[in-house]
């Protein structure tokens, strides 16, 4: 039997980089894959076909660009659902390979096939041919796939799951979204893009619940701007599938109407993989949806067995998955580097516009009591806004204490908002405050200097002077572009 210091299931973002970070530091790591493809959700079915699926929908249907120019952008010829594909499946190739590689550098034995515990050290693997490892440590990656509710007849030619709307071989005439989180909003803003009438149905009142309401209203009206309908308040009870692919489904719904679609997604919930595994032959505890249970250090019920990634639920991010690996490894190995995971982190969401924040909420404040202000501004009253001749509202909100002025949070729709929320954290983590930011020096045009007349309408919160006008960066100099671009 082979023996390894460590053996690490599943090849996603979380097993990837602590298998890399085990090998770096000298010790002996197995990894096992039981799919054709290395990287798992990240790169195959998830995080990283999504977001190519939403650049090729931008460039595509020329969705910022039309008008901007003076011309508006067409193709030239039709688009079909292999020119919408072709670079999803290009990313998901090259970045297969890339994790590969990255595990053949560091000299990680690698093994294809399905794994599950014998006991708390042995892992059997089922491929070809059959083995038996032995770890001392044992890091369970596995990820997530998507639930699939009894009463929806998935069969991935209409009635879709995550996974297999990624696999589709012609445009929907039209599309339904089950659900109003990230992956749904994702898909629903990607499908309208590309000129797919496209309905949400929502069991609540507003979508991405943890998102600062202001921004979750200015999305859903963007969303609705670009064709998105979204039924609030609402569930699908029935289906009616008919088996000529040329007619409509017929969806019934909770308030008694009916709703015909080419297409259906569900996207309200994902379970972890957990089931192969046999962790019942390990001790190891799992709880509800499959989900692996750990401690603060990601160590389950086991102390040499930990778990990382989608397995253990929320929040399920790529970027937080990466550094829970790392962490494991850090505890399991002691190498002092990495102790806890960071409360501080952004969220990111490839809607049309993105979406992205970091720290509190403006209900959150209002919750924890904080004496707080807000300031905001505008895309398109920045020099950089104008060129681009952003037409989203695309905005940035900053969230401080009205008292010593620090930047408690930051939210931001629009263009690029995934990049820009970076900085945003740093102010958040470093505890700056308002003057700091105006103290700053930016390159020019940038959107950036979102930051800094944020920061001013903040000021202009606190002084009274704050000018009120609807839709409008509210502080007093905003009214001439050129005092805009050098405040003092």
């Amino acid at each position: 039997m082979k023996s390894f210091d460590l053996i690490v299931i599943g090849s996603g973002p979380a097993g990837e980089k602590a298998a890399a970070k085990a090998a770096y530091f000298g010790y002996s790591v197995a990894l096992i894959e039981k799919e054709p493809q290395f990287g798992g959700a990240g790169v195959q079915t998830g995080t990283l076909p999504s977001k190519t699926l939403r650049e090729t929908a931008l460039y595509l249907s020329g969705v910022y660009q039309k008008g901007v120019f003076g011309v508006d952008k067409s193709m030239g010829r039709t688009v079909g659902v292999k020119d919408f594909m072709y670079r999803k499946e290009v990313v998901q190739e090259t970045m297969g390979k890339a994790v590969e590689w990255n595990l053949e550098r560091h000299r990680i034995s690698v093994f294809k096939g399905t794994a599950s515990f014998l006991d708390q050290n042995r892992i059997l693997i089922k491929g070809n041919p059959d083995e038996e490892l032995y770890g001392k440590f044992i890091l369970i990656a596995t990820g997530s796939y998507p639930f699939h509710p009894s009463y929806i007849p998935f069969d991935g030619l209409r009635v879709h799951d995550s996974d297999t709307i990624l696999n589709i071989q012609r445009f929907p005439k039209s599309l339904c979204v089950l659900g109003a989180g990230v992956i749904g909003c994702e898909y629903a803003t990607i499908f309208a893009a590309m000129g797919v009438k496209t309905f949400i149905v929502n069991d609540r009142d507003k979508i991405l619940g943890f998102l600062d309401s202001e921004i979750a209203h200015a999305l859903v009206d963007q969303m609705s701007k670009s064709g998105v309908e979204i039924l609030f308040n609402n569930s699908i009870t029935a289906f009616d599938v008919p088996e000529q692919e040329d007619q409509e489904m017929t969806l019934s719904l909770k308030n008694g109407a009916e709703l015909k679609v080419d297409m259906f997604l569900f996207a309200a919930g994902r379970s972890g993989s957990s089931a192969s595994l046999k962790c019942e032959n390990a001790g190891v505890q799992v709880g509800e949806r499959e989900a692996i249970l750990v401690n603060e250090r990601f160590q389950t019920s086991v102390p040499t067995i930990y778990a990382v990634g989608d397995v253990i639920g929320f929040p399920a991010l790529a970027s937080t998955s990466m550094e829970q690996g790392r962490i494991a490894v850090a505890h399991m190995f002691k190498t002092g580097d990495l102790e806890s995971m960071s409360e501080l982190f952004p969220y990111g969401i490839y809607t049309i516009p993105e979406v992205s924040m970091v720290g509190i909420t403006e209900e959150q404040a209002l919750q924890k009591g904080i004496s707080f202000e807000i300031g905001r501004s505008f895309y398109r009253d920045t020099a950089r806004g104008k060129i681009m001749g952003d037409k989203d509202n695309g905005f940035l909100k900053l969230v401080f204490d009205k008292n010593s002025k620090v930047i408690l949070g930051i939210h931001i729709m629009g263009t690029i908002a995934t990049e820009l929320i970076h900085y945003g954290m740093m102010l958040v983590k470093n505890q700056n405050t308002l003057d700091e930011v105006i103290a700053t020096v930016f390159n020019y045009p940038t959107l950036h200097d979102l930051y800094k007349y944020a920061a001013y309408d903040g000021l202009g919160s606190l002084s009274g002077k704050k000018v009120k006008q609807a839709g409008e960066v509210s502080f007093e100099i905003s009214k001439n572009l050129d005092s805009t671009a050098h405040h003092s």
